[in-house]
């Protein structure tokens, strides 16, 4: 079975191995993968399917996303990947659809994710979609940020239009994260990054940066607190724990013991990077700021020298990125730091392009 976490940290990889290459930005349909973030990549393949209907008067930078990377066929296209996708981009898709009001877009992104990656076995969907395969979907694995960013975006998607079956569904996907995504040992209760591959029996492997707060809170208030109270309790117990190095900052991924200490992932870069920038966004957007304190002292020490903020930065050694974060980083860092947002071409990468709506809309 193919691990989730090869994507993002194919991320690291080549984004590092092309950091030379920082480029304008440009709305043309670049993707993320080849470059480092925010810097350019393949081109959007040709569509000769009919657009979907934009409503008027939408966000511009949704606009110019759904332009870019939202096939007509309902599925965000990471066109610098090989043309595959995945349940993240499904469900920042939808979610900013959703807060956008954005119906056309939402129902097609819907449609497809439903059609294409909904298990048979379980109210989750499988992670990966990749065109180019005989098996689009050859491996059945959730990723658990994806899910609850799909649930997020039905539940609002359903108060916000009153479609009783997007409610439906979103119950359906909550019921089955407690039951088969939250692991509880030691008196906590882990919200696991899928199904499959993350129990290593005496350890837990866990991705911190997939505690989208501004969802388990949306779920505590429609489930119960009591039914979600646990989970986010033990997620911010965890976040106060996961704090390494000589900026006590969160590493992408982190292993879980036995007694509950939290420890960079072994096998993994010791980084805080393309994935842990979202900690800090998730848990201000949830008013947590508490919670993330280190990262934001790091940052504004890093903007008080007048040197950019790397795009990652290794926990133990301290050694930095040789290119700085993307346009959509370093609106997550303003919002964190409570400053204005400013104003930039659309990152030339898919991941830096979410972060941008993100920041600007996440709620």
């Amino acid at each position: 079975m193919q691990d989730k976490t090869m994507l993002f940290d194919r991320r690291h990889m080549l984004m590092a191995a092309s950091a030379a290459l920082m480029v304008g930005c440009s709305r043309k349909g670049e993707g993320k993968s080849v470059t480092p973030e925010g810097t350019g990549g393949g081109q959007r393949p040709m569509d000769s399917q009919k657009p979907i209907d934009a409503p008027k008067n939408l966000d511009g930078m949704w606009t110019s996303f759904r332009q870019i990377y939202l096939d007509a066929s309902g599925r965000i296209v990471d066109t610098g990947n090989g043309g595959i996708s995945h349940t993240e981009g499904q469900g920042y898709g939808m979610l900013m659809a959703a807060t956008l009001g954005d119906r056309p877009a939402f129902e097609a992104m819907y449609n497809w994710t439903q059609a294409h990656l909904a298990r048979a076995d379980v109210a989750l969907y499988s992670w990966r979609f990749d065109p180019r395969s005989n098996n689009p979907v050859a491996d059945p694995n959730n990723a658990t940020d994806g899910d609850l960013l799909i649930a997020l975006a039905l539940a609002r998607a359903a108060r916000r239009w009153g479609v009783a079956a997007w409610e439906a569904r979103s119950r359906q996907m909550r019921q089955a994260v407690r039951e088969h995504l939250v692991i509880a040992r030691g008196g906590q209760h882990y919200l696991m990054p899928g199904i499959a591959g993350f129990d290593l029996g005496d350890r837990l492997m866990i991705n911190p940066s997939y505690f989208i707060f501004p969802a388990l809170d949306a779920f505590a208030a429609l489930d119960g607190a009591g039914t979600w109270g646990p989970v986010i309790a033990t997620c911010e117990n965890l976040l106060r724990k996961a704090r390494f190095g000589a900026h006590n900052l969160p590493t992408d991924w982190v292993v879980v013991g036995a007694d509950g200490t939290p420890q960079p992932a072994p096998d993994k870069p010791p980084q805080f990077g393309f994935d842990a920038v979202r900690i800090a966004l998730y848990a201000v957007a949830a008013r947590r700021g508490a919670l993330v304190a280190p990262i934001a002292d790091y940052w504004r020490s890093k903007q008080a020298s007048g040197q950019p903020i790397p795009a990652w930065v290794d926990v133990w050694s301290g050694a930095e990125a040789p290119f700085p974060l993307s346009p959509g980083g370093r609106n997550v860092v303003q919002r964190t730091l409570n400053q204005p947002l400013k104003t930039e071409a659309l990152a030339q990468d898919y991941y830096g392009c979410v972060l941008q709506l993100l920041a600007r809309h996440l709620r």
